[in-house]
């Protein structure tokens, strides 16, 4: 079954507005800068994550910013069928947003394919099972994106887990009991009334064969958030998008 909910009002982009109706998303009150905290076990945490604000950030070199991309995992293990990663898709605690990467992007284009003499063993792999289930797609990121960063691998996932915990997930994405559908700009919207600081050109959607695939957010190497005119061009220009509930 397919519900159709409010947008949560207008956003800057000049997008195409859904004309369907539904109710109003709750904004999410702002909340007080807090220490550096492990991000959220997406399996257990019914609610969006406290906005942290980390206090250190091993700093990368060799790029611009980075870009946070947020998979909607029933989407993609939906597309995947059968040859989807079990760890991620078949878990007794179905997976809403996982990190599908932190990737290293430049003003104009981005580096990728970058040679590191590191690569990520079973234990760093499994230090951020909590936020990527899958391991294949961890090494995968690591040799596309992570090796572009400048870091040790240590590093670089410690900053995607800082970069996660940054990052207020709006409710109405946490476990959803149905299927439901919002245009680009009110899934934006959304996310930049969660996440206090973020703009409209900060944020990006992604969809596919009517589905939403991902949310990407742009952060700068301290993980404030950074305009990303490029990122942002490439968003899902559908007048709507079904969330499939895990």
């Amino acid at each position: 079954m397919l519900v159709f909910l409010q947008g949560c009002g207008d956003r800057v982009k000049d997008e195409a507005q859904a004309t369907q109706a539904s109710t109003p998303i709750a904004s999410a009150a702002p909340a007080k800068p807090a220490k550096q905290v492990p991000a959220p076990d997406p399996q257990t945490s019914d609610t969006a994550p406290t906005l942290v604000v980390p206090t250190k950030v091993p700093q990368g070199s060799g790029f611009d910013f980075y870009v946070l991309s947020l998979s909607w995992s029933p989407s993609f293990c939906s597309a995947k069928g059968a040859n989807s990663d079990p760890a991620q898709c078949r878990s007794s605690k179905p997976f809403d947003f996982i990190v599908h990467g932190l990737w290293p992007q430049n003003e104009r284009g981005y580096p990728e394919g970058c040679n590191s003499r590191d690569y990520p063993n079973r234990e760093q792999i499994r230090s951020i099972s909590d936020i990527t289930p899958s391991a294949g797609l961890v090494r995968h990121e690591w040799e596309k994106h992570g090796g572009c960063s400048g870091l040790s691998v240590d590093d670089y996932f410690g900053v995607m887990h800082q970069a996660r915990a940054r990052l207020n997930i709006p409710k109405q994405f946490s476990h959803p009991a149905l299927d439901f559908a919002l245009t680009p700009n009110n899934i934006e919207t959304a996310f930049i009334r969660a996440n206090p600081g973020l703009a409209s050109n900060a944020i990006s959607t992604s969809c596919s064969h009517g589905n939403l695939t991902e949310v990407r957010i742009c952060l700068s190497k301290d993980l404030a958030f950074h305009p990303c005119p490029e990122v942002d061009r490439d968003a899902c220009h559908s007048n709507l998008v079904t969330i499939p509930a895990p």
